[in-house]
């Protein structure tokens, strides 16, 4: 992501002629993960309705017909039904975890990702699209890897409305009853989703950025983080919802009697196409466009304005 004239500067990039201050000061550090985690934060509280609720039917229409074809319900019948059978409540179940979940996770991607393209622009003195998509990959798997025991909590809670306990009670009996490995359930899956998620949403951010500047009007601003931010989002969801869905489904594979016994992400993908047909991976798509599209523009457009504030060059 480029420099803007006029930033602090103090470590020179090998062959790109760029430098960036955080790797000459650790507070640099503190201030890219600080901008990152609040502006998931605030993202997070923004479009918290849309968000939860969208999560909760994203999980629920991808669970829809395992292992059969059929006619899938579609969001908005999902959503009425799940209403009127469970209640308002049920579209905020899961949200303790989940929330704690973005913030942790959504900080660590986003702040890894400048030290990681560093990296590679050290090791390979490059500045292109793969050494960000490279980054990007890091970043995600790296952060996901560290959350995904408040994945599986967030996700048992969303699948089971009755549940009473409580995140930390589930995680209780997770612990107890399947063992601590049970909480890493679906890691492989999640760590791929999110390696390709942050990829291609930073990747694409950041090249969409390049490219508008170069090639319209276009300066450093508002107007450019929107449309750079929404490419994202769609690009985004376009490559992570099948990883996502079968993510949903290892980590469920207990819970639900129809699931099935999956070895592994590739043999899960494998019994999805199989019987399900290739519209099946897209389970939920919509939902988790409606949720990541707009958390990923706010995102954007707010750790922008804080690393602004803060003194750190534009993404």
């Amino acid at each position: 992501m480029d420099n803007q004239p006029g930033s602090q500067k103090s470590s020179i990039i090998p062959g790109s002629g760029k430098v960036n201050n955080w790797a000459a000061s650790p507070s640099h550090l503190c201030y890219h993960f600080g901008t990152s985690g609040l502006s998931i934060a605030v993202a997070t509280g923004v479009t918290h309705p849309l968000d939860w609720n969208a999560d909760v039917l994203k999980v629920r229409l991808q669970m829809q017909l395992v292992g059969q074809r059929g006619p899938l319900t579609g969001m908005g019948n999902l959503l009425v039904h799940t209403l009127k059978n469970e209640g308002p409540r049920s579209m905020y179940l899961g949200l303790a975890p989940a929330l704690t979940r973005s913030v942790v996770y959504g900080g660590l991607r986003l702040g890894l990702y400048e030290p990681s393209k560093y990296v590679c622009e050290q090791v390979f003195g490059s500045t292109n699209i793969f050494v960000k998509i490279a980054s990007g990959a890091f970043a995600g798997g790296f952060a996901t890897a560290l959350t995904n025991p408040v994945e599986v909590v967030k996700v048992r809670l969303q699948m089971n409305p009755n549940l009473r306990r409580g995140p930390i009670g589930e995680l209780r009996r997770i612990v107890s009853e399947e063992g601590i490995r049970a909480l890493w359930k679906g890691v492989g899956p999640a760590m791929a989703r999110a390696a390709s998620m942050t990829a291609s949403q930073l990747s694409t951010y950041d090249e969409s950025k390049r490219i508008l500047i170069r090639w319209s009007p276009l300066e450093e601003g508002f107007h450019l983080h929107l449309l750079s931010s929404m490419v994202a989002g769609t690009v985004s969801t376009l490559i992570t919802a099948p990883m996502d869905m079968i993510k949903t489904r290892l980590m469920l594979q207990r819970e639900s009697k129809e699931v099935g016994n999956y070895k592994n992400g590739f043999h899960c993908a494998y019994q999805v196409l199989r019987t399900e047909g290739p519209r099946g991976l897209y389970k939920g798509g919509l939902a988790i466009f409606a949720r990541l599209g707009p958390q990923t523009m706010i995102t954007f457009i707010l750790v922008e304005e804080l690393r602004k504030l803060a003194g750190l060059d534009a993404i």
